[in-house]
């Protein structure tokens, strides 16, 4: 982790409580059942495959593996209409019952704060994905846009989800995904 970050309270997400002073965000979508469900929804999350299966979503080719000090730009949406940030991967996680990992704006961002990208397998075998995130705006269309943005994030969110869930569905088609790079 680095001192490039936008904010102050990096790792923030790896825990339970969010920093006050941001918009919070938790969206918790079941992706799937049981341990093979989980190691391949671990193995999506930390590999990029599930924001390359988000249609209008692109990650760079190339980009490395989440981990520690890892940079990415990811992009939304398409053309003139696209948005995009870099993030730095602040945490990650790969243990029995949950991985995933966070990262946080740099500077140039449209948003400043951090995001992460949990996958979990409860008791009963249940396997879920929490995207928590904590942001608020940092450049002058982020701000114009006010109370779209979290509407904008939680549709995010909820895509994240989908994406897992049919990833997870075929972990071994290895087509190009609809938003790939």
């Amino acid at each position: 982790m680095t001192d490039r970050l936008s904010y102050p309270e990096a790792g923030a997400t790896a825990g339970d409580t969010l920093p006050g002073g941001y918009h919070h965000l938790r969206v918790t979508t079941r992706v799937g059942h049981g341990p093979a469900d989980f190691r391949a929804a671990a193995d999506a999350v930390l590999t990029w495959r599930m924001h390359r299966a988000m249609t209008g979503v692109r990650i760079p080719a190339g980009t490395p593996a989440a981990a520690p000090g890892v940079t990415v730009t990811p992009a939304l949406g398409f053309g003139p209409l696209s948005v995009s940030g870099t993030c730095e991967v602040v945490w990650t996680a790969r243990e029995e019952r949950r991985a995933g990992f966070g990262y946080g704006t740099l500077p140039g961002h449209p948003e400043r704060g951090e995001e992460a990208f949990v996958v979990r397998i409860d008791e009963a075998g249940d396997v879920t994905l929490t995207v928590l995130a904590f942001s608020r705006p940092a450049r002058w269309f982020t701000r114009a846009a006010g109370p779209v943005v979290p509407l904008v994030q939680r549709a995010y969110a909820r895509e994240c989800g989908r994406a897992l869930r049919r990833v997870v569905r075929r972990p071994t088609g290895l087509s190009a995904p609809p938003g790939g790079a």
